[in-house]
């Protein structure tokens, strides 16, 4: 083994413990036994990563890149804004049900616990997620509508406010707080959202 095979090898071990870890205990997670179940010491995980926070914050990052993936497959190219949003907004309500809904959900609140109590790290966390959604920024930039294009910071303004509204609803869903809220309600919340919200770049237009 090379030796950034070993790294890479070492930095997954540590990346696989912290989410376990993470997912039990929250802000109370101890470095020294993620470090134990990665078969490692707390000075790989400064070296990997410079610190605990540093170490969520990329598990967090590790965690959201294969889910934002899927939604690029499954929001195609040459489809215009509407049937874009539509599209993502089925795949996010099938996500509510995939078999493994339940933790991503109970890590989401989590995460949210880990940041309330530590300011910095909730500024890391925020960073991270906000780069991860540069995605779905590219993903919704250029897509037809209304006889336009959407701009890049239109798009931005859509996807904070499609972010909201899926997050609200997938953590009602389980707790039976969104009743009726199936495929097609998420597409026509999502589409009527869309339509709605203005998307004028307000920037361009006081310039």
């Amino acid at each position: 083994m090379t030796r950034a095979e070993a790294k890479e090898r070492n930095r997954r071990a540590l990346l696989d413990a912290a989410l376990q870890v993470v997912s039990r205990d929250g802000y109370r997670a101890k470095l020294d036994e993620i470090a134990e179940r990665a078969d490692l010491t707390t000075g790989a995980v400064y070296s990997l990563f410079g610190s605990k926070n540093g170490l969520v914050v990329a598990l967090v990052a590790d965690y959201l890149r294969p889910y934002y993936e899927e939604i690029e497959q499954a929001v195609p190219a040459g489809l215009d804004l509407l049937e874009a949003v539509d599209a993502f907004a089925r795949y996010y309500r099938r996500s509510c049900d995939a078999p493994d809904a339940p933790h991503r959900l109970s890590l989401q609140i989590t995460l949210l616990d880990m940041a309330l109590h530590d300011p910095e790290l909730g500024s890391q966390l925020g960073m991270s997620i906000r780069a991860q959604e540069n995605h779905l920024i590219a993903l919704f930039t250029g897509r037809s509508h209304n006889g336009s294009v959407v701009t890049s910071h239109q798009a931005q303004r859509l996807t904070t406010a499609l972010r909201a509204l899926f997050v609200g609803l997938s953590q009602g869903v389980p707790l039976g707080l969104a009743p009726g809220a199936d495929e097609e309600y998420f597409a026509d919340t999502a589409r009527a959202l869309a339509s709605g919200v203005s998307l004028i770049d307000h920037d361009a237009a006081s310039s």
